[in-house]
């Protein structure tokens, strides 16, 4: 066997940075020995991985075709070290999670998990739904926890939990001070606080509330619910979350939910992992789990 996994460890460095330059500082190679073993790959696999495009060096159909093969081969190879490299101090998962769960929801669930596998290390990634995708596709997490579709193509997708989104505001918001009635007409001319584009609580409130109210403008932007909730305690606007971000301040009377026509909103958490990760019993416990944990949480 004649491919080592030092050259598919360059081959995705390079995919990932474009350069053999960028790929020989992630892999702590020079530049020229990094440039030797891709070119060494190529040379033994009788084709080009990348289409040279200025600078850049750019996938082709050769290099599509075994980026999947590759990162499952070196996924393995790091499931075998982590194994057996230290099997005293008990295995290691990387587990990603979008930021709503991330924030609220997983704190307490890694927790749990500890209390009955204290041999096993929980690093956890948080960031937004397309983030945390990326990162199962690219082997960066053995799994991934998110709040929005997904639209990858090489991981499973689970549905794991529902979360209920409601409508929030402050209770001096002339929205409520007007005594009125609300109609949809009114959440039309709201001022809405979302979620950044790419984030799963804005692509379900998106979903949820746009086929009401047809349009949905976005006076501010914030990159995570906590900002959001915030400022609409401080009155800046109207938002929908969801009701785990939202109960603390709901019970102190810095938030009240709103009496809508829209019906209850509900949304999908989903579990997401990598159709090309290698299976580990570690891993497949964790995941069990997930799914026992999301049953016993109130609906």
């Amino acid at each position: 066997m004649r491919i080592t996994l030092r050259q598919l460890q360059i081959f995705l460095a390079v995919a990932q940075s474009g350069s053999t330059t960028a790929a020989a500082g992630l892999v702590a190679l020079s530049q020229s020995a990094a440039s030797a073993s891709l070119n060494e790959l190529e040379s033994l696999l009788g084709v080009q991985l990348f289409d040279r495009v200025g600078k850049r060096l750019v996938l082709n159909d050769s290099g599509r075709q075994l980026l999947p093969q590759a990162r499952h081969m070196l996924d393995a190879a790091h499931t075998i070290e982590r194994q057996f490299n230290d099997p005293a101090s008990g295995s290691e998962l990387h587990l990603g999670a979008s930021t709503t769960i991330g924030s609220y929801l997983l704190p307490a669930m890694i927790a749990a998990y500890r209390r009955e596998h204290t041999g096993v290390r929980v690093r956890a990634l948080v960031a937004n739904t397309a983030d945390i995708v990326d990162a199962v596709v690219n082997f960066e997490v053995d799994a991934g926890l998110i709040e929005g579709p997904c639209h990858a193509d090489d991981v499973w997708v689970e549905p794991w939990m529902m979360d209920e989104l409601i409508v929030v505001v402050a209770p001096a918001h002339p929205v409520v001070t007007g005594g009125r009635k609300i109609t949809l007409k009114m959440l039309r001319e709201a001022d809405w606080l979302l979620r950044e584009a790419g984030s799963g609580t804005r692509e379900a409130v998106e979903h949820a509330l746009i086929p009401y109210l047809h349009h949905l403008p976005s006076s501010f932007e914030f990159g995570n619910s906590e900002a959001i909730k915030r400022a609409t305690a401080e009155g800046l606007g109207i938002s929908c979350l969801s009701r785990s971000v939202v109960e603390d301040l709901i019970e102190s009377g810095k938030l009240l939910e709103l009496e809508t026509p829209l019906p209850t909103l509900r949304r999908h958490f989903y579990m997401v992992v990598s159709r090309h990760r290698a299976a580990s019993p570690s891993l497949a416990a964790l995941l069990s789990f997930c799914r026992e944990w999301a049953q016993q949480q109130p609906r």
